[in-house]
């Protein structure tokens, strides 16, 4: 997945900004990203605070290693049912 260039601090940075009253194209202009991309981070970190999205990003990656453990016990079980034969 690609990474972004902006670290959690400046995107908040910027979305405190435009709260502030700072134009929006004036925004993305000065800071070198599209209205898109702005609005898509207005919608993930919008009202977050700096420790709320490295929370955020903390909870992700351990979700991630979860969804990887449980895909290799299901990956175990079907092998073990395979190779043993399910009861009947």
């Amino acid at each position: 997945m690609k990474t972004s260039r902006y670290s959690e601090e400046q995107i908040i940075g910027f979305l405190k900004q435009a709260d502030g009253g700072m134009p929006i194209k004036e925004l993305c202009r000065k800071g070198g990203f599209s209205d898109a991309t702005f609005y898509k981070w207005r919608a993930k970190f919008g009202g977050m605070d700096v420790s709320d999205a490295k929370r955020l990003k903390e909870l992700e990656g351990e979700n991630a290693k979860l969804k990887k453990l449980l895909a290799e016990a299901h990956l175990d079980i079907h092998a073990l049912k395979s190779v043993f034969g399910s009861k009947r």
